[in-house]
C-alpha cells in the first residue's frame, strides 16, 4: 500500500543559516534560560551552579524517583505480553527525550529543559497504557465527577506526592504534553506562577474539556509535546510487527513522512526545523501535519484498536479495575490499616516522599488516594494484588509468556 518516500533533509537555506548561526555563537531568543527557572520553595540546595545547572537537577530529581523505577513495567501499547523486546513506557520517555533534544539542540533551545519535561511526562500513567487510564477515570468519575488524565496525574507525583521541589517550566511541559492531540502549530501559553499550574491541574480534573486547551509555556515544552508523537508512531509499528499484528510497513500509506519508523523520525525532524527556526513556535508543514494525521489514524485502525487489551481482555480488566477500585475505597474508608492501601502505598509513600505525613495524606478525599495507588501500579504488580484481594475471582488474564510459541 505505501508509495516510496525519500528521506528529507534540510532545505539548504536553513542549513545555512544554522552553521552560519553557530559559528556566530547566535543564542535563540525564545530558548528558556536557565536563571529565569521558577520554584515553589528558594531552597539553597535547589540553586543552579556550574556542575548542576537548573533543569539538569530536575532530570536528576525525576530520575531517582521511585514513580520512574516502574515506568519498566508499565504498558506503552502491547499489555499482558513478556517480550523484552517490545517498548515498555521506560524506554518510550527515553526515546521521546532523544528525539525532542535533537530537535531542541538544532533549533537553539534548551536541551535540558527538555530532557526534564521527555523524562517526567508519563510518570502518572497508570497500568495497561491508555486502557488503564480510561478504566481508572470510569471509576473516579462514577463517585466524584471527576477524570482523571495522566498529564495531570504526573505533575502530582512530581509536584505533591513525592515534593522534590521540580521547577514550574518542566511540571508544566509535563502537564501540556498532550501527545494525543495532534496541531500543525504549537504556540506558547503563559503559565509563569505556581497558583496559575494550581488553578489549570484543579481545572482539568473537573471538567475534561480544559485538556484540549493546554499549551506548553515554553517552546521546550511544545518540542516534547510533538515529539511525543515522533517518537511513538513508528516505534509502535515496529512492535505491532514483532508482536504478528501487521506483517510489514507497506500495511500502511504515506505521501511525506515515510512509513518506517527511521523514515518518521528522520523525515518529521527534518520537517519541524524547516519551518520552526528563528521562529517563535513549533510547526510542521501542511503535508508533515496531513500525513502525521493519517499515521496516527492508520495506528488506531491497524494496531491500537486491534491489540490484546483493546479486544478480548478489555472487559476483564475493566471489571478487574473497577473490583479493585471499590475494595481499596472500602479499606481506606474503614481504616483497614491491613490493607495493602495502607500498607504497600501510604506507608511507602510517606517513606520515600519525605515530606508528607500518614495523617495529612490520610486527611484528602479516600478516592484521590485510591487512585494515587492505582495509577502508580505496575501491570504486574496490579495483577499479583487482585489475585491477593480476590483469590477465587474469576476474572483472570491470559499472559502470553515468553514460550507461548513453543507450547
Amino acid at each position: 500500500m505505501s508509495t516510496e518516500v525519500p528521506y528529507l533533509t534540510l532545505d539548504p537555506a536553513i542549513e545555512r543559516t544554522i552553521r552560519e548561526d553557530r559559528e556566530d555563537h547566535w543564542v535563540n531568543p525564545c530558548a528558556f534560560r536557565d536563571e529565569n527557572v521558577t520554584r515553589r520553595e528558594d531552597n539553597p540546595h535547589d540553586a543552579a551552579t556550574l556542575t548542576r545547572p537548573a533543569f539538569a537537577r530536575d532530570i536528576e530529581k525525576i530520575l531517582n524517583l521511585p514513580a520512574y523505577n516502574r515506568y519498566a513495567d508499565k504498558t506503552q501499547v502491547f499489555s499482558l505480553v513478556e517480550n523484552d523486546e517490545i517498548c515498555r513506557r521506560g524506554l518510550h520517555v527515553q526515546l521521546v527525550s532523544r528525539a525532542a533534544r535533537a530537535v531542541g539542540e538544532l533549533l537553539g533551545l534548551n536541551t535540558q529543559l527538555i530532557e526534564a519535561i521527555a523524562l517526567g511526562h508519563d510518570l502518572g500513567h497508570t497500568p495497561f497504557g491508555h486502557a488503564g487510564e480510561r478504566f481508572l477515570s470510569e471509576c473516579l468519575e462514577e463517585r466524584t465527577g471527576r477524570s482523571f488524565h495522566h498529564n495531570v496525574q504526573s505533575v502530582r507525583v512530581m509536584d505533591r506526592l513525592y515534593r522534590r521541589n521540580i521547577s514550574l517550566q518542566t511540571l508544566d511541559g509535563a502537564l501540556c504534553h498532550n501527545g494525543e492531540f495532534a496541531q500543525q502549530v504549537l504556540k506558547t501559553g503563559d503559565c509563569t506562577t505556581f497558583s496559575q499550574l494550581d488553578e489549570t491541574v484543579d481545572a482539568c480534573t473537573r471538567n475534561a474539556s480544559a485538556i484540549k486547551q493546554l499549551r506548553p509555556s515554553t517552546l521546550e515544552g511544545c518540542v516534547v509535546r510533538i515529539c511525543d508523537m515522533v517518537a511513538y508512531v513508528g516505534k509502535d509499528r515496529q512492535d505491532a510487527m514483532a508482536m504478528g499484528l501487521i506483517d510489514s510497513p507497506d500495511s500502511f500509506d504515506s505521501d511525506y513522512i515515510g512509513t518506517t519508523n527511521a523514515q518518521i523520525l528522520n523525515n518529521l525532524t527534518v520537517d519541524i526545523v524547516n519551518h520552526s527556526y528563528r521562529t517563535d513556535h513549533i510547526a510542521l508543514s501542511e503535508e508533515g501535519f496531513r500525513d502525521l494525521v493519517r499515521a496516527k489514524r492508520q495506528n488506531y485502525e491497524r494496531i491500537y484498536d486491534r491489540e490484546g487489551l483493546a479486544a478480548d481482555a478489555r472487559n476483564v480488566v475493566q471489571e478487574m479495575f473497577s473490583e479493585m477500585y471499590e475494595r481499596l475505597l472500602t479499606d481506606l474508608e474503614r481504616g483497614d490499616e491491613s490493607s495493602p492501601v495502607f500498607l504497600h502505598h501510604v506507608q511507602r509513600l510517606c517513606h520515600d516522599s519525605k515530606s508528607i505525613t500518614p495523617e495529612g495524606y490520610l486527611a484528602q478525599d479516600p478516592n484521590t488516594i485510591v487512585v494515587d495507588y492505582i495509577s502508580s501500579m505496575t501491570d504486574s504488580y496490579f495483577l499479583a494484588l487482585h489475585r491477593h484481594l480476590f483469590p477465587n475471582s474469576t476474572h483472570r488474564v491470559q499472559i502470553r509468556d515468553y514460550c507461548y510459541d513453543l507450547k
